[in-house]
């Protein structure tokens, strides 16, 4: 097919993207979809290769593999048949590759089986699973994520610890220079080529910052549509690596990619629209908070422990929280006003943008995954009328952490996960069943490796 018998439906792509494509040829489509990872899988193709109309599939396997590409045997009948997906495009995810070198267009697609059914392991149609249930209350949920990242020096052996990146100064980055703009400034041609890169996919950052650990940047998304913040996560993280190696560095989203450094979180805000007018249900006519804001954050209480396999799903992830009560990883589902030593923190803010901040919650994760597990949790809280604990005040002492506290192992998280009947429902049993068996074997795979700390301090010494 030409390109010009295309230009039905190239024509109806965001201004963003006919921007970057300037009156260029467009080479080529990539087809993609989030794996359980959060990382893209799917096809490119030449133009005269794709229409949205046409039919493009993938095997259902690529959800039946671990992090490292291992297979993992399920209890499915005929698991290795590998029946095929059908992927269905969403344009309006469609945008451009600023990085490629010739003209590039990707497009999130969503998974069918051939039936036309969602497939219920995608993680994008487990959020979508989530947004459905607010609608059916009559309720919209709004979210708003901030990334933390670090930039990295490359590093080419994994045996080698992981190095603060070199600025302009020509030093090695330092830490505790959190809110400093000369800190941004060092790494500014990498900060330009996101920027760039964000404004030729039409995508918006609503701020940056220099956060606590050496070379950590933190990026604010503007408040949004859970599933069309998501989708921007997915992007930005591609930018973000793609900006960093196109100006020799490494950008990474390891929840603890070094030692003595702060760990990497999405803190994301939650508030809860009525569909019909708009108005936030967790503020009364009054400006007051709502019974039903009470008992969203009763059930992000009562729930989050059991969802912790999604909002830390990796054995890094729990090198992040901190053994401290009052770390800014914090350990403990305690919540309070404006109080960062809590797990969970109500913002100033005024009655229409009243909302829960989830702290505890990865940027290792499935931005679809980890923003569908926390809303499952107000969601209960308010379907059943879950009352808070009291707020905390200042600093948590050791017997308020000790009653509030998350799991802090990735085994502790996946054994309390096998017993979360209600969250499990919400989510998709068969789905659950999925995501549990693959992550108890990257947790094997981990537990058969030798590290270095133990070649160092064992090998001679006993």
């Amino acid at each position: 097919m030409a390109q010009s018998e295309n230009r039905s439906w190239l024509d109806t792509l965001p201004t963003a993207f006919q921007t970057y494509l300037n009156g260029r040829r467009l080479d080529e489509v990539e087809c993609i979809v989030p794996d359980l990872n959060g990382m893209s899988r799917g096809k490119a193709m030449p133009l005269n290769k794709y229409s949205p109309d046409g039919s493009i599939f993938l095997p259902i396997s690529i959800f039946y593999q671990t992090i490292t590409g291992q297979d993992v045997e399920m209890d499915i009948d005929n698991q290795w048949a590998e029946s095929d997906m059908l992927l269905v495009p969403d344009m309006a995810t469609a945008m451009a590759v600023p990085w490629a070198k010739q003209a590039s267009l990707q497009i999130i697609h969503d998974l069918h089986d051939l039936d036309g059914k969602p497939i219920s392991c995608a993680p994008r149609n487990i959020l979508k699973r989530v947004i459905a249930l607010y609608a059916a209350k009559g309720w919209k949920p709004v979210v708003a994520p901030e990334l933390e990242f670090y930039l990295t020096q490359p590093n080419i052996d994994p045996n080698e610890p992981i190095k603060p990146p070199v600025g302009r100064n020509g030093r090695s980055g330092t830490a505790l220079q959190s809110y400093s703009m000369s800190a941004i400034d060092e790494y500014g041609p990498v900060i330009d080529t996101i920027y760039d890169y964000a404004e030729a996919a039409g995508l918006h950052i609503d701020s940056v910052i220099q956060e606590d650990g050496a070379g950590q940047v933190e990026f604010n998304l503007t408040h949004g549509d859970p599933l069309l913040l998501a989708d921007q996560v997915f992007y930005f993280k591609r930018i973000i690596k793609e900006a960093a190696l196109n100006n020799g560095m490494f950008a990474t989203f390891m929840a603890k990619p070094m030692r003595d450094q702060p760990g990497s979180a999405m803190h994301v805000h939650q508030s809860v629209v009525d569909s019909a007018n708009g108005k936030n249900i967790f503020s009364d006519e009054q400006g007051n908070a709502t019974d039903l804001f009470r008992y969203f954050i009763g059930g992000t209480q009562k729930y989050l422990r059991e969802v912790m396999p999604f909002i830390a799903p990796n054995v890094n992830s729990y090198r992040r929280f901190e053994s401290e009560a009052n770390s800014s990883a914090p350990t403990n589902i305690a919540w309070g006003y404006d109080n960062r030593a809590t797990g969970l923190r109500v913002p100033n803010s005024g009655a229409q943008d009243r909302r829960l901040e989830n702290r505890v919650i990865g940027v290792d994760t499935n931005p679809y995954l980890s923003i569908a597990a926390s809303l499952a949790c107000g969601y209960l809280g308010m379907l059943n009328g879950i009352e808070p604990s009291a707020p905390a005040v200042g600093e948590l002492d050791d017997e308020q952490s000790s009653h509030a506290y998350i799991p802090t192992t990735f085994d502790e998280a996946l054994r309390i996960f096998e017993d979360a009947v209600e969250v499990r429902e919400v989510l998709g049993e068969d789905f659950c069943q999925l995501f549990a068996e693959v992550k108890k074997e990257e947790l094997r795979q981990f537990h058969r490796e030798i590290s270095p700390w133990e070649r160092e301090h064992l090998l001679l010494s006993v």
